[in-house]
């Protein structure tokens, strides 16, 4: 994997981590509360369902009983139960409901139904029989019949109850993992963050320890270039490499300057001896008229050569002054 080593990238990557995973949590949390909502209302509608069976066997059992043929709370109680499976089976699209899709539940209401149908049957039946004052044998059958297959219907809408229930424990306890890893990986990227920070701020205290060097250096003879680590940003890479490329330069400059100094001084040093020489020569012929008119003139010609290097020499100097200036600026202005 390629090391990230610029400073842009590593902000943008950080931010974008961070981003992601508040939008992700935001999100997530926002829609499985929803869901929760939701499951609530179903648990609610099987909860009652539940309720609902022994209010149908309670109603049958009064009826049988005192010989009653008040069916009004019997039907909506049997109405309500078919309504309610209705929608735990298929959803409600006005209320916001959708049915639950798990196979286990799926299965659990298959189960339910055909045990529902199976009393909603007998049910009707009793009815038939209360109304008509058929044979009171045949509708005591159904009454028991009824208590029988109600205790199992009972005892299968409550397993599908706490199937409800599970399902939505589960979706709590899925909410809870994620934040609970969400937390923990912001720690992360915190402490991620944090490190970077320290490693940029690290690198950056070079060039300022180095700015304060070239500024309390009093030696300006030569000047270091700025060591950086091989794992430094690349941003600061690049500023080290250009500040090193202009101290090499001035450097460069300064030795030029120097070599060529020490050049012309030992230039200047030869042409005096030759002038020495050239005079005690001119002292021997100075008899001799040509000659010594011929002398003259180199003589001239030496003198001026001298004075122009003496004049390259003092301009070398005024240069090498110059660039010591040039290196001292700094510390002038801080001063």
């Amino acid at each position: 994997m390629k090391k990230i080593n610029k400073i842009s990238t590593k902000i943008k990557l950080i931010g974008a981590l961070l981003l992601f995973l508040m939008v992700s949590m935001i999100g997530t949390t926002i829609y499985l509360n929803q869901q929760n909502i939701k499951d609530a209302m179903i648990i609610n509608i099987a909860g009652k369902q539940r309720m609902l069976t022994q209010k149908i066997a309670k109603n049958v059992f009064y009826i049988h009983y005192t010989y009653n043929q008040d069916f009004y709370e019997l039907n909506s109680a049997t109405d309500e139960f078919i309504k309610g499976l209705n929608i735990l089976k298929h959803g409600d699209h006005d209320k916001g409901i959708s049915a639950v899709s798990t196979y286990n539940i799926s299965k659990q209401l298959i189960e339910v139904r055909k045990l529902w149908d199976d009393y909603y049957e007998n049910v009707q039946n009793f009815k038939l029989l209360t109304q008509s004052y058929s044979d009171r044998d045949q509708g005591e059958k159904i009454v028991k019949s009824i208590y029988k297959n109600n205790t199992i219907l009972l005892d299968n809408v409550d397993k599908l109850v706490t199937m409800y229930t599970n399902n939505s424990e589960d979706k709590t306890n899925f909410i809870k993992s994620f934040q609970y890893l969400a937390g923990g990986i912001l720690l992360i990227i915190f402490l991620y963050s944090l490190m970077q920070l320290r490693s940029i701020e690290s690198h950056v205290d070079i060039f300022l320890q180095y700015s304060k060097t070239l500024l309390s250096n009093k030696d300006t003879s030569e000047f270091k270039p700025i060591k950086l680590e091989a794992e430094s940003e690349s941003e600061i890479i690049e500023v080290g490499d250009t500040i090193n490329c202009f101290v090499q330069k001035i450097n460069s400059a300064m030795d030029y300057s120097n070599e060529a100094l020490k050049q012309s001084e030992y230039a200047s040093s030869k042409l005096e001896e030759l002038t020495d020489e050239f005079g005690a020569i001119i002292g021997e012929l100075k008899d001799t008229s040509l000659a010594s008119k011929h002398l003259n003139n180199s003589e001239d010609i030496m003198i001026e050569s001298t004075e122009e290097l003496i004049n390259s020499t003092k301009k070398l100097s005024n240069l090498k002054l110059e660039l010591e200036k040039l290196t001292k600026s700094c510390q002038e202005i801080k001063s």
